[in-house]
């Protein structure tokens, strides 16, 4: 069964990205250090990676963080969903109105401009594809950014939610929960790192 996974790093003050972020600053000012785990010869990080990126059958972005990863300074082949990992998946924008181009023409991309329940219910078609012609069960991960993620919760579109809890204090920034109505969350499986703190919680 396709699960929709919410899976976004944060910081101990619940920020995705430092202060100012923007196109030519995806992560804000000290933001790089979220995702310290991602880019760490740690066995669990990799672990981690590997298996976040290796479940995906769809990936949901928000058209701010799409901007950041298709922009000059953005994804390439060495940074990126999945970069030097398993196959890359397809990837879903919601956006009010899609792009004049993409950068990253080799990646499969689908802009919904009807909404998120929408473009998560295309992204669920297109994991459940995969799934059936793999013979694999994979899921649909939403990666943010984080009013992606905190609408999703609040439509109670997310299954389980993974944190990737980075040790640093950030002060400002983008929040992750801004605004979301409470859901009671089910600890799943914690992993300490030197890098991060690994969480996983099913939502109900």
């Amino acid at each position: 069964m396709t699960r929709i996974i919410a899976d976004i790093s944060v910081s101990l003050d619940s920020f995705v990205t430092g202060p100012d972020p923007g196109p030519d600053n995806g992560l804000g000012t000290g933001g790089e250090a979220l995702h310290t785990w991602a880019f760490s010869d740690d066995p669990d990080d990799r672990r981690y990676l590997r298996g976040g990126t290796a479940r995906s059958g769809a990936v949901v972005l928000g058209r701010h963080l799409f901007d950041v990863v298709d922009g000059p300074k953005g994804w390439d082949d060495k940074v990126g969903y999945g970069a030097g990992e398993v196959g890359k998946p397809a990837f879903v924008v919601v956006t009010s109105s899609p792009p004049e181009s993409v950068r990253l023409t080799d990646l499969d991309w689908t802009f919904v401009t009807t909404g998120l329940p929408d473009a998560v219910a295309a992204a669920r078609e297109r994991a459940e594809a995969v799934s059936s012609h793999s013979g694999k069960n994979l899921d649909v991960v939403l990666m943010g950014g984080g009013a992606t993620i905190g609408s999703a919760l609040d439509a109670g579109l997310v299954d389980a939610l993974t944190l990737h809890l980075a040790p640093v204090v950030l002060g400002a920034g983008t929040p992750l929960f801004t605004g979301t109505g409470p859901r009671t969350l089910v600890q799943r499986s914690v992993t300490s790192t030197s890098t991060a703190t690994h969480l996983t919680y099913d939502v109900l």
